[in-house]
């Protein structure tokens, strides 16, 4: 069978990628606050056959221009998943949790009844904490980073073992004989490191995909690249450009490699903002009504991305020919190479910060056939095993996705139909787990 993508849908804040999706019309205003809103938008995923949903979560302080936006995150991703997996049958749930300010038996606990509760679709997306501000409301300091990672490691490893306290074979449930469980197939882990231990067992049984998927989120660093490489089977990125995401792809196929494992069970996700109208003219509009002052603020860093002067007050007229021979890619953004490529195609300056050029994202506006074209060039390059997705507006953006995307990439044979199989596992195509895989060394012997 050809390969297939593998797609992710960003489940967020309820609105949207855009400041000022939540005064979209006919949008509810607080469905930041709705987990209606979350189990409907996680619906219309599903109902794209999307594998599985993706929440970050950052615990800092508040951020961001709060009189004029909400914030980026849900309220808690481990109760949006719970509500989430009550109304969905399918499709996958990967939420993000801290290594850096939780603590094992939690974690493995939380994502275990979750897995229990959804039927073996749950994910964690395991990465440190770096930012003072999280680190504030834990009442702490940043750890280093050597102290960050090394507590990392232990931590998965231990979560997995807590997962795989009872066996495979472990639980019964036999009415007819009185047998509940092999409490000889249940036994404490009694496992640690320098930072992290737990005695054990967890006191919840296998799932059907026997126990939760680990992912791992960020850049192609040395630390994320060991994390990676032995333990996630979903790699959650940001590339900006094919060339970048295939050499991030094959750095992170490598690691799995090096680390024992066969390189196809690690799945690389660039991301891709998506801004769906019927041409490009009506989705950078689209763009330019729903980002409020942020957009024109970014003229700034444009200015410093491409080392010219850029006047406030004449960003609707295109940059002049005496800038655009004066304009130079940044060496250190790899944004500005695209940032320059729509400048030098006679866009105004509001038109080419519309384009996304300064987003967190490579951004896609235009039709539903240039999305599935750039979905289509980056997995055709081996830059990518899928996406995860950021519609601009859940409201109708998301829709715009499925019932327009969605059946392009079906019939270009480059998406399935329908759902293979009933697990995280089964979408990933990644093989079942119990416990530590074996292939790796645990925390004892020098992890």
């Amino acid at each position: 069978m050809a390969r297939q993508m593998i797609l992710g849908m960003h489940l967020g804040n309820g609105h949207g990628a855009l400041p000022h999706a939540w005064r979209m019309p006919g949008t509810d205003p607080r469905a930041y606050t709705s987990f209606d809103a979350k189990v409907r938008q996680a619906q219309t995923a599903e109902r794209g056959k999307f594998q599985f949903l993706f929440l970050p979560d950052g615990p800092a302080a508040v951020s961001g221009d709060l009189d004029h936006e909400p914030s980026g995150f849900n309220l808690d991703v481990m109760m949006t998943l719970a509500a989430v997996a009550s109304g969905t049958e399918r499709i996958g749930m990967v939420a993000t949790g801290s290594t850096t300010f939780n603590e094992a038996f939690n974690l493995a606990r939380q994502f275990k009844a979750l897995d229990i509760m959804s039927h073996g679709r749950a994910g964690w997306n395991a990465v440190t904490s770096a930012s003072p501000d999280v680190a504030a409301n834990y009442g702490k300091r940043i750890p280093s980073s050597a102290n960050r990672y090394s507590r990392a490691h232990e931590m998965i490893q231990i979560v997995q073992a807590l997962w795989g306290s009872w066996g495979e074979e472990a639980w019964v449930a036999d009415p007819d004989t009185g047998k509940y469980a092999h409490a000889d197939k249940i036994a404490p882990v009694n496992l640690g490191g320098e930072h992290v231990a737990s005695r054990g067992p967890l006191y919840i049984p296998p799932s059907e995909q026997g126990q939760p998927v680990v992912f791992h989120a960020g850049g192609p660093s040395p630390n994320a690249l060991s994390i990676a490489g032995r333990y996630a089977s979903g790699f959650i990125a940001g590339a900006f450009s094919i060339e970048d995401a295939r050499e991030q792809r094959a750095a992170f196929r490598r690691a799995a490699e090096l680390a024992g494992r066969d390189p196809d069970e690690i799945k690389f996700f660039p991301g891709v903002i998506t801004s769906i109208a019927q041409d490009r003219r009506a989705a950078l509009d689209r763009r330019i009504a729903f980002s409020g002052p942020a957009l024109d603020q970014r003229a700034m860093y444009l200015q410093q991305m491409l080392g010219i002067r850029i006047d406030p007050t004449q960003l609707d007229k295109p940059l002049s020919p005496r800038q655009l021979g004066a304009a130079r890619s940044s060496g250190g953004d790899p944004r500005s190479t695209r940032a320059l490529e729509i400048a030098r195609q006679g866009w105004s300056v509001r038109d080419i910060l519309a384009h996304g050029v300064i987003d967190y994202q490579p951004v896609v506006a235009g039709t539903v056939t240039e999305v599935a074209d750039h979905m289509q060039e980056w997995f055709e390059a081996e830059a990518a095993d899928g996406f995860w997705v950021i519609p601009d507006i859940y409201h109708d953006g998301l829709d715009a996705f499925v019932d327009g995307v969605v059946p392009i990439l079906q019939e270009r044979g480059l998406f399935h139909h329908e759902y293979d199989g009933t697990t995280l596992r089964d979408h990933l195509a990644v093989p079942a787990q119990y416990g530590i895989d074996p292939r790796i060394l645990s925390v004892t012997d020098g992890a």
